[in-house]
């Protein structure tokens, strides 16, 4: 098996395809139910605000659009999920020529993050943490393209703004690639000064602000609730001292667990562990900084706030680890004799879709197995008892409440957990359990 035959441009794509065939495949196959976060954001996406009582409003948003082309059918929020992961893969490698100049290995660092389960198991569930991976990879390209050249496009720079706003809007946690960029040109223009602070950087904020400025209107108007679960999320209320120390332990733990496969594909691919560090390669400089300086932010985050940082929250951090490990070991790495680590690749790449089809198939009682149709066609036949009007709203938790407004042809909107408000103003409605349905 060599990669010398092919062309590679051609492999990639052929890899990109097989990946959103897959993934899409498998889940539509195997479930009988849309996961957790996708019902819980289409029960958002039904009524669409520029924020949520969990989080920001871009997934929903994405969410909406599909359901208004597809309806009820599974399978497109699969694809709708995979559609995120192809495009950050996209870039990514874009970006791995960019460093590397060599489209083989540019093709190598997208396969191994293959093997990092955030990008094959993970993403059968289209949430707020596959929401930031194109965004992820976008900015991460485009603030490429302004640190390598001497001469700043007014559209990269929008493209930068606009981007990372979507990327916050999709979930919080994107500061932290924020955060990593702006550091990095701080330390750029008035550490080193090796370049010169431009006017035109100020359009990325500006372009950032402006399409971030709903969702701060509506966090203001609803007491910032957001950043209430987000706190409520991590146990900082809770915290004692004993979190500072036991949570940072557990999170670098995990991550290492998590990129074991990782690792193992970078074994078989060098021949010695061996590199060279230079703080005055650009590339490299470039690569600690959105590679190691956001893991270094959130340790931190844990460290000084006794905060647990979830396994999933990681999703996009290690998007560029390819392209970062590759580049280190570039001289330690012969394409002619590199079998072990495309039979390595293919283990993981046919692995991860096995593993999540017996799980699927074997355990009986996941949130996929959940009868959401068939327990809506049961409340539209209760309600079609009692009256001849279609149902408008739903009232109920995101899981049951959200799966009925998916399920039920007209597509109730969510209405919240409880609305007293709704119910007194209802012209119909009835309660079944904890679920209350109606019309305005």
């Amino acid at each position: 098996m060599t990669l010398n035959k092919i062309n590679t441009k051609n492999l990639f794509y052929i890899f990109i395809t097989i990946h959103l065939f897959l993934w899409t495949l498998v889940p539509s196959l195997t479930n009988n139910n849309l996961p957790l976060d996708t019902i819980e954001a289409l029960a958002w996406s039904s009524n669409l605000e520029w924020g949520f009582n969990k989080h920001p409003p871009a997934s929903a948003f994405f969410l909406e659009i599909f359901y208004q082309i597809f309806g009820t059918q599974d399978w497109a929020y699969y694809l709708l999920s995979q559609i995120f992961v192809l495009i950050a893969f996209y870039y990514v490698f874009q970006f791995s020529y960019e460093i590397l100049e060599n489209l083989k290995l540019s093709l190598i660092s997208v396969l191994l993050i293959e093997s990092i389960y955030f990008y094959n198991f993970t993403t059968t569930e289209f949430n707020v943490n596959v929401c930031q991976l194109p965004f992820w990879s976008l900015v991460t390209y485009y603030s490429w393209k302004i640190y390598e050249t001497k001469k700043i496009k007014f559209l990269d720079c929008f493209l930068i703004g606009f981007f990372a706003s979507m990327g916050f809007l999709s979930k919080y946690l994107f500061i932290y690639l924020l955060l990593s960029i702006f550091i990095l040109f701080f330390y750029l223009i008035f550490i080193k000064k090796t370049k010169k602070f431009n006017f035109i950087y100020l359009i990325i904020i500006g372009v950032f602000f402006i399409f971030l400025m709903p969702h701060l209107i509506w966090l203001s108007n609803n007491d910032f609730v957001t950043f209430s679960y987000g706190v409520k999320r991590t146990g900082l209320e809770g915290s004692n001292i004993l979190d500072h120390f036991k949570y940072p332990i557990l999170f670098l733990f995990k991550q290492i667990v998590i990129l074991i496969p990782f690792f193992f594909l970078i074994y078989l691919l060098v021949r010695k562990i061996k590199f060279k560090i230079n703080y005055k390669d650009k590339k490299l400089i470039f690569l600690i900084f959105i590679n190691i300086l956001p893991l270094i932010l959130i340790f931190l985050t844990s460290v000084l706030t006794g905060s647990k940082i979830r396994t999933m929250w990681m999703t996009p951090f290690y998007l560029f680890f390819g392209v970062f490990f590759v580049y280190l070991f570039k001289f330690e790495i012969k394409l002619k004799k590199i079998n072990s680590f495309l039979y390595g690749f293919l283990f993981f790449f046919l692995l991860s879709p096995i593993l999540y089809s017996y799980i699927s198939i074997t355990q009986i009682d996941k949130r996929t197995d959940y009868p959401g149709k068939e327990i809506a066609t049961k409340v539209q036949i209760t309600w079609d008892q009692d009256f001849d009007n279609e149902i408008e709203f739903v009232i109920g938790d995101e899981w049951k409440a959200g799966n009925l407004s998916y399920h039920i042809k007209s597509r109730p909107k969510w209405e919240g957990f409880t609305n007293k408000e709704i119910l007194d103003n209802a012209s119909q409605f009835i309660c079944i359990d904890d679920v209350c349905i109606g019309r305005y």
